[in-house]
């Protein structure tokens, strides 16, 4: 079977979001919705999710669910938003609980149980969900996160942030919960799907010798010229340059805004008694 899919790129978080639809009943799911944050002036928009709900009603799709590959760290979602416009049911993830059983402490998000509750759907390995004539099949490949998942939906697979394109490699494996060989295992759980099985990535950052942004590829691609982990790359060697890697890096921009509101399942925290939101800043000292 052969999903349509359409893909909206956020240059901003260089985020992904697929729209993805059975073409016989049109019956759809979005995949990692974007909500617009400017941090700098504290400004939330539904520019991006509104383009997306404006092009799914132009070709008359009936939207299901919103399919989120985990809690994101770069960019807040827009699953409630598109739920209270659609009634699509946001799913996630069974292993969200342990995110949730992190971050809530650390934001004293003390109106989010740590069950998965706030999510209308909580998905593992092996689970399914009907989208119309097709089947959405869950893969848990966590490493990133504890509840990354991929979404194989007919021939095509959403990975979300677990590979990257082909020339950029692997998603980093040192966010609280994740580990690099946990990651490798995950991978290669992917890479044993049939070769021309369509692979649609979570985000793009554009490698050295690239002008534009791409997110479509195929396993038998990952598998030749996957950059950090084609074929012959053994998992000591990966876990190796994975942690080298992350030791390099900084935190996302919008880590703490994002974490605190996609526990939420992109809802924001409830106001205060004056009607003000606010999202939190815990700060380290020392």
């Amino acid at each position: 079977m052969h999903p349509t899919v359409q893909t909206f790129f956020d240059p901003a978080t260089f985020t992904a979001t697929h729209l993805v639809w059975d073409p016989q009943s049109r019956v759809a799911a979005v995949i990692d919705p974007v909500l617009d944050f400017d941090p700098k002036a504290g400004r939330l928009s539904t520019t991006s999710a509104d383009r997306l709900l404006a092009s799914a009603r132009e070709l008359e799709l009936d939207l299901a669910y919103v399919l989120e590959t985990h809690a994101h760290a770069d960019h807040l979602s827009a699953a409630d938003y598109i739920r209270k416009a659609t009634g699509a049911k946001v799913v996630i993830g069974g292993h969200i609980r342990e995110v949730q059983k992190t971050f809530i402490p650390l934001f004293e998000a003390d109106d989010v149980a740590a069950d998965g509750r706030v999510f209308d759907v909580l998905i593992d390995e092996g689970d399914t969900l009907p989208l119309g004539a097709l089947t959405v099949s869950v893969l848990h490949t966590p490493g990133h996160t504890p509840a990354c998942v991929t979404y194989r939906i007919g021939d095509a697979a959403f990975v979300g942030d677990t590979l990257f394109m082909p020339d950029y490699g692997t998603a980093r494996a040192d966010f609280p919960g994740g580990d690099a060989a946990t990651l490798y295992r995950s991978i290669r759980k992917i890479l044993a799907l049939p070769p021309e099985t369509r692979v649609f990535v979570g985000h793009d950052y554009l490698p050295a010798g690239r002008g534009e942004f791409r997110w479509e590829t195929t396993v038998a691609e990952e598998r030749a010229r996957n950059v950090h982990v084609h074929d012959g790359v053994g998992e000591a060697e990966f876990v190796a340059m994975r942690e080298a890697r992350d030791a390099t890096l900084s935190a996302p921009t919008l880590i703490l805004p994002s974490l605190q509101v996609n526990i939420r399942a992109g809802a924001l925290p409830p106001p205060t008694d004056r009607g003000h939101v606010y999202l939190k800043l815990p700060v380290t000292v020392g």
